[in-house]
């Protein structure tokens, strides 16, 4: 009777020690669990942020890239449309301050010198039109952008179809962002693209403005473009992500092109 108390004893301390050692191999297994598992999260967390770094050093590279090809562009401007012109303008004063002339070389220098001075102010207007628009600043970004689809068509550079549904959501720094998008896809139409038809849409819906934009061009290979992205693209890139909004775009060699932009920005 003891002897069969014994053994019972015996098997309850057994089944005992078996429970505690099965109790400790899963906590151990939860315990390891966990960390791994933290482990793998801390991990993705990190390839997140480096990827995110990654991407705003690319963003940052490609901002000061489209900045100074911004610089180079003026800079060629101001030479080629006032500089070059104002050296012109001193040399006939030279002439006239010389008082080696004749009457008739004096008013025809005079005629130069006038002609060359309108031409200048024009230039200098259409520069300071191009780095700031004033019917952007006067009459909002609506009237801007027709205007811009304006000169293109009466340049008879393109047909556009435009539809331009807007009602001040933005601010005027983001409005600006907008309107250069939009120059910039009518440039590489023209310039790249050999199109002859745009078409452009723009609206607003729930507080987000939609931008849909195609032409006729002459298309390009989407793949090999994000591979290597020209200054214009970057460009356009730099600003939607500025507006918080998203980019996408289509196309094929012979048969255009098609952007679809929209923006998350509200007006501040």
């Amino acid at each position: 009777m003891e002897k069969e108390l014994l053994q019972e004893d015996s098997q309850i301390i057994v089944i005992i020690l078996i429970a505690i050692m099965v109790l400790l191999l899963m906590a151990v297994s939860l315990v390891l669990f966990f960390f791994f598992s933290r482990k793998k999260i801390i991990a993705a967390e990190l390839e997140k942020a480096n990827l995110e770094i990654s991407y705003q050093k690319d963003l940052l590279h490609s901002t000061i890239e489209v900045q100074e090809e911004e610089r180079k562009r003026i800079a060629q401007d101001l030479h080629d449309a006032i500089s070059s012109k104002l050296n012109v303008v001193s040399l006939s004063t030279n002439f006239l301050i010389d008082g080696n002339l004749q009457e008739d070389e004096k008013d025809r220098t005079l005629q130069h010198i006038l002609a060359v001075t309108t031409k200048t102010l024009e230039s200098s207007r259409r520069l300071a039109h191009n780095l700031l628009p004033p019917i952007l600043e006067n009459f909002g970004l609506q009237a801007a952008i027709e205007e811009l689809c304006d000169e293109f068509i009466c340049s008879q550079k393109l047909q556009i179809d435009h539809n331009i549904v807007y009602t001040n959501l933005l601010s005027k720094n983001n409005e600006l962002h907008i309107f250069r998008i939009i120059q910039e896809l009518l440039n590489n139409s023209v310039r790249h693209g050999n199109a002859t038809k745009v078409t452009l849409q723009m609206n607003e819906e729930n507080e987000q403005v939609f931008i849909k934009y195609s032409d006729n061009g002459t298309g390009f290979d989407v793949e090999s473009v994000n591979k290597n992205k020209g200054i214009g693209l970057k460009n356009i890139e730099s600003r939607v992500d500025i507006l918080d909004g998203e980019l996408s775009y289509d196309s094929k060699i012979g048969k255009g092109a098609t952007f679809n932009i929209s923006t998350n920005t509200p007006k501040q």
